[in-house]
């Protein structure tokens, strides 16, 4: 019997947010079970839990990489399904019986969750309209803060429900992978779209990972990002071990900020004020938030940085989509390198933030001073980005033009 195919945009939408929302379920719960799961284990090594970090931050920056040549191979739906299929490989870690098997699945559940935040945007492309997009990006954007929230303020309540943690992490294993097989159903839209692809798009097709890593666009994109990535990730692993324990406010402003993005990116059609200006409030808050000196300020600056670093992702990410002569092919190189070069650059300041901290005996002054100063590329970086405002303009004038002309005739 012929399985009917889901052509249903909306379904198809809800599909990826879900399946990486549920990516963040597994993997924070992971992580937030890890102290049991290396006790289990009678791990009680640093050196040892260091390593799964970095097989964490080798699995973002290795995937979101090759993600694109990934997709190039196996066309864009097989490739989401197999980063599903990766993600699920998390179900490992609360059943793996040595420290070896438990690196190795952390690694591949990584290595999913980067393939699939890159198939995002050749997805959107495919199936929604370029007005539809920067609400569609918006919703993906905040998927994993999604996630991550359910799991900080509801961890003990499923563990309670199923049993115990290792039961909770594997009905979040079966789940995606429950997810990934419905993918399947759903209809290959990039093949139909690049079938019925216009002349100027196809004279970009072979748009490679050298004509991107050729393309400046590229680094200013990636660069203008990483500074916020860096410290994001840096609120998360040093932040509390300072003393400051804010960063769930963060989360919870974050979901907030997204949801106002994406309504300002449905009104307002510019791209880099809002980019540039919330820059600007991210550095100061940062700073606020690191050197205040009172509860109050300090959780003032949380609320407010969580909710600018989100508010401008919207239009963050549409950028690339409004661009001249972009295909679902040329958007995954795009992001593919717009992350591995975020995160490459986020490790090598996660590496010398903890490195000041040791220097200094301890002392976050110094290495508080770094992540401030690298949290403003998102300011400095959008005088460099382009303003994609007038090129929808353009495109809008003919697209009402034809449709004049079509009437007329």
């Amino acid at each position: 019997m012929k399985l009917p195919k889901i052509t249903n945009k909306l379904l198809v939408a809800g599909l990826v947010f879900t399946s990486y929302t549920l990516f963040a379920m597994a993997w924070v719960g992971g992580t937030a079970s890890m102290g049991q799961i290396m006790s289990a284990m009678q791990v009680d090594s640093l050196a040892s839990a260091s390593f799964i970090s970095g097989a964490v931050t080798l699995a973002k920056i290795v995937g979101t990489f090759i993600a694109a040549g990934l997709a190039l191979k196996l066309g864009v739906k097989n490739a989401f399904f197999v980063s599903g299929l990766l993600i699920f490989i998390g179900v490992l870690t609360p059943l793996a019986p040595n420290y070896e098997l438990l690196l190795l699945s952390r690694f591949l559940m990584g290595l999913g969750g980067a393939f699939m935040i890159v198939y995002f945007n050749p997805i959107v492309m495919a199936w929604f309209e370029p007005e539809e997009r920067p609400t569609i990006n918006g919703i993906n954007a905040v998927a994993f803060n999604v996630g991550t929230g359910i799991i900080l303020w509801q961890m003990a309540n499923f563990n309670q429900l199923t049993g115990s943690w290792q039961s909770t992490l594997i009905i979040f294993s079966l789940c995606s992978l429950l997810l990934s097989i419905a993918w399947l159903l759903v209809q290959d839209k990039n093949s139909v779209t690049n079938l019925a692809a216009t002349q100027e798009a196809q004279a970009i097709a072979h748009y490679s990972y050298i004509d991107g890593l050729k393309d400046k666009f590229n680094w200013v994109y990636a660069l203008t990002y990483s500074g916020i990535l860096a410290f994001y990730i840096c609120l998360f692993t040093f932040y509390p071990k300072a003393g400051i324990s804010q960063s769930a406010l963060v989360i919870a402003s974050g979901i907030v900020g997204t949801l106002a993005g994406i309504i300002y990116s449905k009104k307002v059609s510019t791209r880099v004020p809002v980019i540039r200006w919330s820059g600007l409030i991210i550095t100061i808050t940062v700073l606020g938030l690191s050197f205040g000196q009172s509860d109050s300020l300090q959780t003032i600056c949380a609320m407010v940085l969580g909710f600018f670093i989100f508010f401008p992702v919207t239009a963050l990410v549409t950028i690339p989509h409004e661009l001249p002569s972009m295909t679902g092919q040329k958007v995954t190189v795009v992001f593919s390198l717009f992350y591995s070069i975020s995160y490459l650059f986020a490790t090598v300041v996660l590496w010398s933030f903890g490195k000041l901290v040791d220097i200094n005996q301890g002392d976050f002054s110094e290495a508080f001073i770094l992540i401030t100063v690298v949290s403003s590329t998102f300011f400095f970086g959008s005088f460099f980005l382009p303003e994609t405002a007038k090129q929808q303009a353009i495109k809008h004038n003919v697209s009402t033009q034809q449709g004049k002309s079509k009437c007329e005739g």
